[in-house]
């Protein structure tokens, strides 16, 4: 077995452990169908569509659809949770409504760009190998958990709580993330729709702002919806709140500002006008002045 794939294996068993313990601490307090617990169910539900979407996708050695089953699996859990809660209030309906307008919009704008380019090229060496390209949909499984969580425990929180100054708080927080995300992508869309602009970067609009805006526009938004869930937590709840943390972590030190700087350094590295851009624009956090 080569390196890459007894990786991948082990650490199955962490991302699914992980998985167990976000779902008995975001159901501690929480809402139950039957006797088995929403949050849990909800956990459940997330693992169970990634590994439902991998098999035709390993079939046709495609990873079309694996941002599109994200999108899929944020939407039907989230409504799957409004449908079997023996009541709903205001504060879910908020956050059910925050999660759901940012998950269709990124993920049509995703399913677009898979579309257009043909292919995702982070995928080229893993889609041949069983167990690398399962790992990555069940780490996805664990990723939409996560980032979902706060939301989640709220809406299945025993602890009914409407609407209050928490909630206009991190719904204005949210909205703002929401539009800085959505203006930072149709920007560079149509930059790169330019064939005058084929194989440059971007720096303009929000972009010469930061050289990532769309992920901190990301990050921005799910601190908003911690913000309006906090008010409904107890207990073991409490640890959904790691949510932005992970998002954030995520975004900043794994997957999404590290390997985007090592693709322009290597694309524009030594340029001095890409380095000028780096010297005088933030990585993350936009500079207004």
């Amino acid at each position: 077995m080569k390196s890459k794939e007894r990786k991948a294996l082990t650490a199955m068993p962490v991302v699914l452990m992980l998985g167990v313990i976000l779902a008995l601490s975001g159901s501690d307090g929480g809402l139950t169908w039957g006797s088995m617990p929403l949050f849990a169910l909800a956990v459940l539900t997330s693992f169970i569509v990634q590994w439902v979407a991998f098999i035709p996708s390993f079939l046709g050695q495609t990873e079309r659809f694996y941002d599109l089953t994200g999108t899929l699996t944020y939407t039907a859990v989230t409504l799957l949770l409004l449908l079997l809660a023996p009541e709903v209030h205001s504060r879910s309906l908020l956050l059910a409504f925050m999660v759901l307008a940012w998950t269709l919009r990124l993920g049509i704008f995703l399913f677009r760009r898979v579309n257009r380019d043909g292919k995702d090229d982070r995928f080229d060496q893993i889609k041949p190998s069983f167990i690398r390209f399962f790992s990555v949909w069940t780490i996805q499984g664990l990723w939409v958990s996560f980032t979902a969580a706060t939301a989640w425990a709220a809406m299945t929180s025993e602890q009914a709580s409407e609407l209050d100054g928490f909630a206009l708080a991190g719904f204005v927080i949210w909205a703002i993330g929401l539009g800085v995300e959505s203006l930072a992508d149709h920007q560079k869309s149509i930059f790169k729709r330019d064939p005058e602009n084929k194989g440059e970067f971007i720096s303009s609009g929000l972009w010469s702002k930061s050289r990532h805006p769309n992920y901190f526009g990301e990050i921005l938004l799910w601190i908003g919806v911690a913000v309006v869930a906090a008010p409904a937590l107890q207990h073991w709840q409490w640890v959904v709140m790691i949510s932005p943390v992970f998002v954030a972590v995520l975004l900043i030190k794994i997957s999404g500002v590290p390997l985007l700087e090592a693709k322009a350094e290597s694309k524009w590295g030594g340029r001095s006008d890409y380095e000028a851009y780096k010297e005088n624009t933030p990585v993350l956090i936009p500079k207004f002045w």
